[in-house]
């Protein structure tokens, strides 16, 4: 497994991770959030050991990164922030360059650059010095480097920075597959590739764990979790009227759109519906309402600041 235990990180002053304690098993995408300036990025630059704790430590697979700091970085597949390359080099160049940095060589590396090269789609681009690149195309790069020795711990910070939808989706298609025996640290402001990637999210402010949870877990959360939206013409007439079921706590009207909040009596959903069918409304849309992620975020990051 990969662990972190008691992981502390001071700038001078500035304390940027706070006594960071964790544990990630195989078979696990874990989703690292939190606002600027958190401890993200920082955590992960001690967890593949680019930079030294000021206290506490972590494993991969059992090595312990200050202490066997070679054989951990050997399970690891790192992606920094920025991904940064080598400008003057074509992206050929810098894949055979790392494949020879992890031990390959000859058809082995071949085999490898190749493959990392095409989950990517890299080959258009292979001669092309990686200065030149968009964005894009050196994020995939810097993926591509991270992925050729095929490592059983990936640590991805902003995995999808600067790409395109379909080059995130195609980046989010690719976790997925390799997801089922490896553990993937991703970092991530998109809210959605929690939902849609990881299988855990932990929640970090200050350089504190404020939440380590599955997402269905942090959607529970949500004052949204198990609402009942509805669009309807007449919206303030209705919400008077879904007002008084006794399955409804609270009301929401935002322009044509109802929400209604459970009050935990009974089937929120089937009441509402009931009604909408009784009193022959025209009903646009209608939704239950799984939680949102964003507001949970929020909730849990600014009760930290406050």
């Amino acid at each position: 497994m990969l662990a972190a235990r008691n992981l502390t990180r001071r700038f001078g002053a500035l304390l940027a991770v706070d006594d960071l304690s964790f544990e990630v098993e195989p078979g696990t995408v874990l989703g690292f959030l939190g606002p600027n300036g958190a401890g993200k990025s920082t955590t992960m630059k001690m967890l593949t050991g680019f930079l030294t704790p000021s206290s506490g430590t972590a494993e991969v697979f059992g090595h312990d990164i200050r202490d066997d700091s070679l054989a951990a970085r050997r399970q690891i597949g790192y992606l920094p922030e920025g991904a940064p390359l080598y400008g003057e080099l074509t992206v050929a160049q810098m894949l055979d360059f790392v494949a020879a940095a992890r031990g390959f060589s000859g058809d082995q590396a071949r085999r490898r650059m190749a493959d990392a090269a095409a989950r990517l789609e890299l080959e258009p681009v292979l001669s092309q010095t990686i200065e030149t690149l968009s964005k894009g195309f050196k994020r995939r790069v810097g993926l591509a480097q991270a992925i050729l020795h095929d490592p059983p711990v990936l640590i991805l910070d902003e995995p999808t920075d600067g790409l395109d939808p379909n080059q995130k989706q195609q980046v989010r298609q690719l976790i997925r597959e390799m997801a089922p025996d490896k553990i993937i640290v991703i970092s991530t402001h998109i809210l959605e590739e929690v939902d849609s990637l990881c299988s855990r999210a932990m929640i970090i402010a200050r350089g504190r764990l404020l939440a380590d949870d599955t997402p269905p877990g942090l959607l529970a959360r949500s004052r949204y979790h198990n609402a009942v939206t509805l669009t309807l013409d007449e919206p303030e007439r209705a919400a008077s009227r879904l007002g008084e079921l006794p399955e409804a706590r609270e009301v929401e009207v935002r322009n044509a759109r109802v929400t209604v909040f459970p009050s935990g009596q009974g089937d929120l959903f089937q009441a509402v519906s009931r009604m909408i069918e009784a009193r022959n409304w025209t009903v646009h849309q209608l939704q239950l309402e799984p939680g949102r992620l964003d507001e949970v975020f929020r909730g849990i990051t600014r009760e930290e600041a406050a």
